[in-house]
């Protein structure tokens, strides 16, 4: 059913006031900012006229073109100067980028997102008590095009004030990403090399 003006202009507003929650206050989970937007406007929140995850990115996009514009490329540079050092350190283990910081929506508030990749999950535990970086464990859900879904170990850190998130791969997914949350598509990831031709490049 075709949505009338009021409904379009709605969904906007909802996605324009999640990407805020998102900008402003941190929030990464898109089905938390569209609930707080819905509070925040004093809309329902129904299933059905809420944005999708989408919108709400290129909302985000609008929204730290329009007020973060004097920090956020800034930002956004310094974590990938973070990204390029952690991948570094992370060699062995083929790192890839992936998440806000290679696709440009990361801000004052945003992680890290790396992709290992590993016989087993304790190779990068033990690597990380060799070089004694304090860390944390944990897991995550992930989906791939074939809507299966597995969970995988997760290892965090700080490096600096950036917070680091370790997703951890069985070797053969290297060419196998999964699901983006944002469009459902496989997650764009970027090598050592592509992350220093980013920053050389300086675009988002």
């Amino acid at each position: 059913m075709r949505m009338s003006r009021q409904q379009e202009q709605q969904r906007q507003r909802i996605a324009m006031e999640a990407a805020r929650h998102m900008a402003d206050s941190g929030i990464s989970d898109y089905q938390l900012a569209k609930r707080k937007a819905c509070q925040q406007l004093g809309v329902a929140d129904s299933q059905r006229n809420l944005p999708s995850n989408q919108e709400i990115k290129d909302a985000l996009f609008a929204y730290q073109s329009l007020f973060k514009s004097d920090q956020q490329p800034q930002r956004l540079r310094q974590l990938r100067e973070t990204a390029l050092q952690a991948m570094q350190f992370f060699q062995q283990f083929k790192p890839r980028l992936a998440g806000d910081v290679l696709d440009g929506s990361a801000g004052a508030h945003s992680r890290l997102e790396l992709h290992l990749f590993a016989d087993y999950s304790e190779q990068i535990s033990l690597f990380l008590m060799q070089e004694k970086v304090p860390y944390t464990d944990s897991q995550k859900r992930i989906s791939y095009g074939d809507d299966k879904y597995e969970m995988i170990p997760v290892f965090g850190f700080l490096a600096d004030d950036v917070e680091v998130e370790l997703l951890v791969f069985p070797l053969d997914c290297i060419r196998r990403a999964p699901n983006s949350v944002v469009d459902g598509k496989p997650m764009a990831r970027a090598d050592i090399k592509a992350v220093e031709q980013l920053l050389k490049d300086g675009t988002r």
